[in-house]
C-alpha cells in the first residue's frame, strides 16, 4: 500500500525542521548570538531551492507533483521559518536594537527575493536545454 501524500509531507516537514534546528545552532556557533544568523541562511536558503524545486517541477518531469509537495511543503516548509524571523526582529526592537532589527528585516526580504529568482534561474539554466 503506498504512503499517502499527507503522510510523507509531514516526514518532509519534520526533517526540514530538524534541518532548521541544526542550521542554526551551527549558525550560532560560527557566528555567535547577537545576530540571527541561522533564521536568516534557512531563509535564504529555503528560498533559493522553493525556486529551484518549482522551475524544476514546470520546466522538467523530474519532480513530479507528489515530490514537489513533499519538497516545498514539507521539508522547505519545516526548514523556513517566518515566525522565528518575527519573533527575532521584534525581540531587537524591543531591546532597543532598532538599527539590526530593521537590518534583518531589509536583508530577509530582499535577500530572499533575490534567493528565490536565483533559484528559478538556475532551474531554467539547467533545465531548459
Amino acid at each position: 500500500m503506498p504512503i499517502p501524500r499527507f503522510l510523507l509531507i509531514c516526514l518532509g516537514g519534520a526533517a526540514g525542521t530538524g534541518a532548521r534546528y541544526l542550521t542554526t545552532v551551527w549558525a550560532a556557533v560560527i557566528f555567535g548570538p547577537s545576530f540571527p544568523a541561522g533564521t536568516l541562511i534557512v531563509n535564504l536558503a529555503g528560498s533559493f531551492l522553493i525556486g529551484l524545486v518549482m522551475e524544476m517541477s514546470r520546466t522538467t518531469s523530474s519532480i513530479g507533483p507528489d515530490l514537489r509537495l513533499i519538497l516545498t511543503t514539507g521539508f522547505l516548509g519545516g526548514f523556513t521559518t517566518y515566525s522565528a524571523f518575527n519573533e527575532e526582529s521584534l525581540a531587537m526592537f524591543r531591546s532597543g536594537a532598532s538599527r539590526m532589527a530593521v537590518t534583518n528585516i531589509g536583508v530577509t526580504l530582499i535577500g530572499c527575493l533575490i534567493a528565490g529568482i536565483a533559484g528559478m534561474a538556475l532551474g531554467r539554466a539547467i533545465f531548459s536545454r
